[in-house]
């Protein structure tokens, strides 16, 4: 057990701490079984397994084909759902991703990746472990007034599992009023925790050009149509569609990343045509679709003037992850009731990494935090090397558990 070099404030802390233990090992076990989104069997059995032994009210499986829910009923309301004047129900929905990255390990710790090729590269096993750990608390106390819905979420890493659980009724089964979610972040001092009201994640888009010319032999370039060359021109012009198309006080990024074309063992061949592929990255859709177009037009036109054409096939993948106001502001005020207000950061940069909570904060109102996990010497996501800092299992798992505690009070002690 890593002693916190923390301090944070609560009753929901203090009991979760006892339970820092039991919430290393299981962390480190769905660390040692990484599975891809939707392949997620092993990490979904021991979610709804450790649901089960908490003593939840109910544990639905294969919602998003292999994500889990669990539903908590507070003291007052025991089997039941609290419903207003107006007939919204006092519930509160909490998310955590399950599934790992298709990457190799390089670690040698005792819990690493037993599957070659995969691994928990982003720590979603953290924050699996952090959402059983206020499971746990919210199951054995129930101070709270309403219905806290726990959503272990598959897919996260590029296969849209937050759309498939929404599309399987998430909402219309489990009717929260808001929902939150959080991840790690290893920029951030462990005890920090960060929040922004509006966007903190970008829309992720993915773009494929597919460029067609006249191959030919090299030695006589003059009698085709290069579709390299004509690459390399497109490549430097839609770098001008930021700088010279979007507001400096807006954001974008276009990154073309893999170029296609030609065998490289025929050296004096030039191919008949050329591939793209890159991303685009944006936080307002007016930019986004200012970029998407402003793609279209220079890529033609610029294949034009060399001869040869041009195609652009634009995917909207992740829109950007855009908390709302009041519930961030909420958020921000529970974090800084347990690690006080010198460890919250209520202004967080805005990152152009991507977020598929996304899909559930176009539906419900809700905040997507970061908790700090890092320091001196970590190694930041995606990296081959990463680790989640079991550290911080206490305080993810209170901070989510104070979320319900706080926007569902009961007036019983």
């Amino acid at each position: 057990m890593l002693a916190p070099r923390y301090r944070v404030n609560g009753r929901a802390f203090a009991r979760i701490a006892e339970l820092h233990p039991e919430l290393t090992a299981f962390r480190r076990d769905l660390h040692a079984h990484p599975e891809l989104g939707f392949e997620e069997v092993y990490t979904a059995a021991r979610v709804a397994g450790a649901l089960k032994a908490s003593g939840v009210d109910e544990v639905h499986t294969g919602i998003g084909k292999t994500g889990v829910v669990g539903v908590i009923h507070g003291r007052d309301n025991r089997g039941t759902w609290i419903r207003d004047a107006t007939g919204q129900t006092q519930a509160i929905g909490l998310r955590a991703d399950m599934d790992a990255l298709p990457m190799t390990e390089h670690n040698d710790f005792a819990w690493k990746s037993g599957k070659a090729g995969l691994m928990h590269g982003c720590g979603h096993d953290g924050h699996t472990a952090m959402l059983i750990g206020a499971a746990r608390y919210l199951a054995e106390t129930r101070h709270f007034a309403g219905t806290a819905v726990l959503i272990f979420q598959p897919g996260e890493e590029g296969y849209a599992g937050a759309r498939e659980m929404i599309r399987d009724g998430l909402f219309e089964r489990f009717p929260v009023g808001a929902v939150y979610g959080m991840h790690n972040w290893p920029a951030m001092r462990p005890g920090e925790i960060g929040v922004n009201p509006g966007p903190m994640m970008a829309a992720a888009d993915r773009v494929t050009i597919e460029i067609t010319g006249r191959g030919g032999h090299g030695a006589h370039a003059y009698m085709a149509v290069d579709p390299v060359l004509v690459a390399a021109h497109i490549i430097t012009a839609v770098q001008s569609i930021v700088s010279r198309n979007v507001k400096p006080l807006d954001s974008a990024v276009i990154s073309l990343c893999a170029v296609q074309a030609g065998d490289p063992g025929a050296f004096s061949v030039i191919p008949g045509s050329a591939t793209l592929t890159g991303t685009v990255r944006t936080f307002n859709p007016v930019v986004q679709d200012l970029v998407e177009q402003r793609l279209h037009d220079l890529c033609s036109a610029v294949a034009l003037g060399f001869g040869a054409s041009a195609t652009v096939q634009y995917e909207r993948i992740y829109p950007a992850t855009v908390n709302s106001d009041a519930e961030a502001v909420f958020a921000a005020d529970v974090a800084q009731s347990l690690v006080g207000e010198g460890h919250v950061v209520r202004d967080m940069e805005p990152s152009m990494g991507s977020e598929d909570f996304s899909f559930m904060l176009q539906v419900k109102p809700g905040a997507y935090l970061r908790i700090g996990q890092g320091g001196e010497g970590s190694c930041f996501l995606h990296n081959s090397r990463y680790d989640f800092n079991d550290e911080i299992l206490p305080l993810g798992a209170a901070l989510h558990a104070s979320l319900v505690e706080q926007a569902l009070p009961t007036t019983s002690n």
